[in-house]
């Protein structure tokens, strides 16, 4: 886990002809447009961008790790709410 940069030259990816502002990042840093967009909705309120999409799926057994839903993260997750809730 690591905070991502949203640094405002990456709301310029954001900009749309047709819509206020377009949710596709480009096919490098989309974790960063992603949080960029959720950012323009959450203004003050405290919030973070959960990008597990891409490890939640195993293709394949591994010997460390069953074919299917993968649970990544989940014990990192937990550990982040309890810290949080102390």
């Amino acid at each position: 886990m690591w905070r991502l940069p949203l640094d405002d030259e990456y709301k310029e990816n954001l900009k749309s002809n047709i819509a206020d502002m377009v949710n596709a990042g480009s096919r490098y840093g989309g974790a960063i447009f992603a949080a960029m967009f959720l950012k323009e909705f959450a203004e003050d309120t405290p919030w973070i961008h959960l990008d597990i999409a891409g490890t939640a799926w195993m293709e394949e057994n591994k010997p460390w790790i069953a074919k299917g839903p993968s649970g990544i993260a989940l014990r990192s997750l937990v550990e982040f709410v309890k810290g949080w809730s102390e």
